[in-house]
């Protein structure tokens, strides 16, 4: 019988980072490969993105709503129970041998606790990462100890997997995905790229994506003002919006957002660019700026600089393409001021970045293969104990 291999994924950027994987499986033909779609990827508000899913021609075997139509924090967690009822029927049908889940989202917490209940080996892309600003830091750990296999994207990211009790055996550096899109992915031309988003890109452009700061109460909207005040200062280059997702305040964000690209002829927004049209997008951009992953781990390779704005991103590896500042106006026209400079620029182009050679996932699929085929699973985890420093 071949192994059930069920992949969850909930928004643009996630599907993005597994599509890879997902395609190497189904190469395996010992492997019966499942896709689960849930939360943004079904919503009309956020694009409806599931469809890139059908474009890129992989079967969907289920689609399970649980997104609310609100952001508060007490309706994420109903969007949460929802997630774990409804799963938990699913794998009741289905008895995977094992689920794949990347990051860090609540979605993605529920799915795994239901899991876990099935006695559902789970295998994690990216833990031992740190972001400080936002709640994906504890969920991020949770599902950690809730998984038995962990990818991790640098070394150091490794031993804090090992740190949290993981044994060793079972933890693996593989580098990021992100960069592995980038180099085998064919990116559009400037002209297709033009024809593919029906917009004239005649000026410079930078490219702009900034989420809530789950841990920060009430600052969405502040902080949103801020960088789209900025952004009306420079008139002379276009401000590419990709639009944020589904956690609690990103409808404010996504609100001003549409606000400000009506009434400025240089700030245009989307609700999703997909991958290969957001990687093409950040070849032939100037510079990135926001709060999302995606400037520190795949901006880099482009050699464009990166402006991360607060502390969504704080305590993640960073290369030397990184300007760091507040949200705050002033800080934000400084920050874009010293990535327009020749000096920074160049600096940008020499930069390395820290997260992997491309490989990573054929090295996933080996791991995965030697689990389930050679029959390594066991779900009775021993606490691995590192020594005191």
């Amino acid at each position: 019988m071949k192994k059930k291999i069920s992949i969850l994924t909930a928004t643009r950027a996630e599907y993005g980072l597994l599509k890879p994987i997902i395609k190497k499986l189904n190469l395996v033909e010992d492997f019966d490969v499942r896709v689960v779609v849930t939360g943004a990827h079904l919503s009309p508000e956020f694009g409806l993105t599931y469809k890139e899913i059908e474009e890129d021609g992989i079967n969907i075997d289920e689609k399970i709503e649980i997104l609310l139509s609100a952001d508060t924090p007490s309706s994420i967690s109903k969007s949460m129970g929802l997630a774990m009822i409804s799963f938990a029927d699913y794998f009741e049908r289905l008895k995977p041998d094992l689920l794949i889940v990347l990051g860090d989202r609540y979605e993605t917490l529920a799915v795994a606790v239901a899991a876990m209940n099935q006695r559902i080996p789970i295998a994690h892309l990216y833990g031992g990462e740190k972001t400080e600003g936002a709640v994906d830091e504890s969920i991020r750990h949770a599902i950690t100890k809730l998984s038995y296999l962990h990818f991790t994207s640098t070394e150091e990211y490794r031993k804090r997997v090992i740190q949290l009790g993981e044994n060793p055996e079972r933890v693996f550096f593989v580098g990021a995905i992100g960069i592995e899109n980038i180099l085998n992915e064919k990116l559009l031309s400037k002209l297709e790229l033009e024809e593919s988003i029906n917009d004239k890109l005649d000026k410079p452009y930078v490219m702009v994506t900034f989420h809530p700061v789950t841990l920060e109460d009430h600052k969405s909207e502040e902080q949103i003002k801020e960088l789209l005040d900025a952004c009306q200062m420079y008139k002379d280059i276009k401000f590419i919006f990709t639009k944020a997702n589904a956690d609690a305040n990103g409808r404010i964000i996504n609100q001003m957002i549409d606000e400000y690209s009506k009434e400025n002829d240089h700030i245009t927004a989307f609700t999703s660019l997909g991958m290969t049209r957001y990687l093409s997008a950040l070849k032939h951009c100037i510079f990135v700026i926001g709060n999302s992953s995606s400037g520190l781990i795949e901006a880099p390779s482009f050699q464009i600089p990166t402006i991360n704005i607060g502390d969504r991103q704080k305590g993640r590896i960073q290369g030397e393409s990184i300007i760091n500042c507040e949200p705050k106006k002033d800080d934000i026209q400084k920050a874009i001021e010293m990535a327009l400079t020749n000096t920074f620029r160049e600096k940008a182009k020499n930069a390395a970045n820290p997260y992997g050679d491309g490989n990573t996932s054929a090295n996933i699929v080996e791991v995965i293969m030697d689990y389930l085929l050679n029959n390594k699973v066991n779900l009775k985890k021993n606490f691995y104990d590192c020594e005191v420093r």
